[in-house]
């Protein structure tokens, strides 16, 4: 009897350890002490800095972390998921408190959050999620309500049925996947998608992609763009045909400059430079204790001529 008891006590510790092991490092909020802003070091992982909607977001941090005297490290990703990952890395071995990441590629940085998790180390998604690891919250504009704006903005310039082209983002990001369900959703049964085809949020490609699109569909009458980049290249691939619907996404400045020329028709603005702040302003607030909401929404703008 005295053998089988101290049998079960061992089983109920090691039941207990076990359980203790599994919940360790999964609560960004239990494990990090609190910090003032000018304490803390900041770890922030762009997407690309090749694209104006990154260098806003680069920017609003910058101003944020400048204004309460933070260090922050920036790395650009160039598009590169595997660049991306050894960056975080670095980033994790430089012994940063926080990191926020602009993810290339939604489920290839899994590993690089989990990683940062691992190391007790907080980490923000910014415009783009993690399809894996935890996060301490996720600041993005609500993407699929604004590819729905899109959708409803088309149907009411050109009408029902109309034929429309859809340039989508990188493939796996999360902007991609979202903005694409939002348009798609709304547009079926009420928009002609005659085409949809990556142009990786890049204007060259926009353009390229664009220009053979028209080689096989010359009755093109509207074009949804999930960025500006692609929007400005497709701009240019449709050149001086008159009458055709071009929509962005994001509200750069060279999107809302073409919008004012009318290269384009209209754009779904986002806020970059106040997302980038909503991210870092995350963080200082979970280095001071406070509560930090899983979803930080991004505002949304329909913007025309």
């Amino acid at each position: 009897m005295k053998k089988m008891f101290l049998l079960a006590a061992s089983m109920f510790l090691l039941a207990g350890c076990g359980a203790a092991t599994l919940d360790n490092g999964n609560s960004n909020e239990e494990q990090s002490e609190e910090k003032a802003a000018s304490e803390l070091i900041v770890g922030v992982s762009i997407s690309t800095l090749n694209n104006p909607f990154f260098v806003s977001m680069q920017d609003g941090i910058q101003q944020l972390a400048e204004e309460n005297d933070t260090q922050v490290k920036f790395v650009d990703a160039q598009d590169d998921t595997a660049k991306q990952s050894n960056d975080i890395d670095d980033l994790i071995q430089q012994n940063v408190d926080v990191l926020l990441i602009n993810p290339v590629d939604s489920s290839a940085i899994v590993p690089a959050v989990e990683a940062a998790n691992n190391a007790n180390i907080p980490v923000i998604a910014i415009d783009r999620s993690s399809d894996g690891g935890t996060l301490l919250t996720t600041v993005a504009s609500n993407n699929e309500e604004g590819g729905k704006m899109a959708a409803e903005f088309i149907l009411e310039q050109l009408g029902e049925n109309a034929k429309v082209v859809e340039l989508e983002g990188v493939p796996g990001a999360s902007a991609t996947r979202e903005r694409g369900k939002g348009f798609d959703d709304f547009a079926e049964g009420k928009l002609d998608v005659i085409e949809k085809q990556s142009a990786n949020f890049n204007r060259a490609e926009g353009l390229t992609v664009m220009e053979n699109i028209l080689q096989a569909n010359s009755d093109v009458q509207g074009i949804f763009a999930q960025n500006d980049e692609m929007a400005l290249g497709a701009a240019e691939a449709i050149g001086s045909r008159e009458g055709v619907v071009i929509v962005g996404f994001d509200g750069t400045e060279d999107g809302l400059k073409a919008i004012e020329e009318g290269k384009m028709t209209a754009t779904i603005a986002q806020k970059p430079e106040e997302m980038g702040r909503l991210a870092l302003q995350a963080a200082f607030d979970h280095f001071a204790g406070k509560e930090v909401v899983e979803q930080i929404d991004s505002p949304l703008d329909l913007v025309t001529q």
